[in-house]
């Protein structure tokens, strides 16, 4: 018998690869975008999970508007927390499995380079945004699937990867990347075949999936640029403190996140993220 999926966000990066996946896993799939499906409001939620009445539930929307987040604590806990509290409810009433996608900004940061934070590790947001991301895995509840990742980047959306090809594509303009802010790069394409295969088990509990191997903003982006055929000293060393702008909310310095509870449940970890990065990069300058 075919299972079904319902996919909320699925018009974003990490979503519209998920939509496709879980498809060519033999899924029958459901992909809904923000004008599908409003996950704040409580009664569309409840209307659309009872009326779908999917095997699984997989939230990929979210309030990843950081900064704007400092402005608006309430609007970005309405929709990182409660509307996660919304299909939690949903998924109970109709036996569904829920899957929810968090952040490394549930924790401050603290932990000194080369260490990485594990699953085990006491969260300690410092930004409106790292608190409701915090909030919504304890919505989910004991019988969900949650999955912290990180600095995510894909074909499909804005991100890093393609900010940084398109700023190259001007020969004349030098680029500037702090070196104290460390985390997990993170392709939007791995990450949803890890979901793919953690919610074909059935899996709950909290799980780390990022791709391997930590590095600074400035390193990523030193990285990007030789992917794309660019030097890598077209982008220069700053901190945080010299950023300008400065940034409203605050940002960890070291995010990274380790992947333990996928070790030792025997599931093989994402590989590292310089081969992902050359494929994506690939995609992205194919015609």
């Amino acid at each position: 018998m075919t299972r079904s999926v319902l996919v909320t966000g699925a018009g974003g990066q990490v979503g519209r690869e998920a939509t496709a996946l879980f498809g060519k896993a033999g899924w029958d799939v459901t992909g809904v975008d923000h004008a599908g499906l409003d996950i704040a409001d409580r009664n569309a939620v409840r209307e659309c999970v009872e009326g779908l009445r999917p095997d699984a539930v997989v939230n990929l929307a979210a309030w990843n508007a950081v900064d704007d987040a400092e402005a608006d604590p309430d609007g970005a806990m309405s929709v990182n927390a409660i509307a996660v509290r919304h299909l939690a409810n949903a998924c109970r009433r109709t036996g569904a499995h829920l899957t929810h996608v968090s952040s490394d900004y549930v924790f401050d940061g603290a932990k000194p380079v080369p260490e990485q934070y594990d699953e085990w590790d006491a969260v300690n947001p410092q930004s409106a945004y790292g608190r409701s991301k915090a909030a919504g895995e304890r919505e989910a509840g004991p019988d969900a699937l949650v999955v912290r990742t990180s600095w995510v980047c894909g074909a499909q959306g804005g991100n890093v990867v393609k900010t940084v090809l398109g700023l190259a594509a001007d020969a004349t303009r030098t680029l500037a990347f702090v070196t104290d802010q460390r985390g997990c790069p993170t392709m939007a394409a791995d990450l949803a075949a890890t979901l793919v295969t953690l919610v074909g088990e059935g899996t709950t509990g909290l799980f780390h999936v990022t791709n391997e191997r930590p590095v600074s903003w400035f390193e990523f982006v030193q990285e990007i640029l030789v992917a794309g055929g660019h030097p890598a000293d077209r982008v220069r060393p700053i901190t945080t403190e010299e950023l300008d702008p400065p940034r409203a909310a605050p940002r960890p310095p070291n995010s990274a996140l380790d992947g333990r509870a996928l070790r030792l449940c025997g599931f093989p970890p994402m590989r590292d993220h310089a081969d992902a990065l050359e494929e994506l990069v690939h995609a992205l300058r194919s015609p």
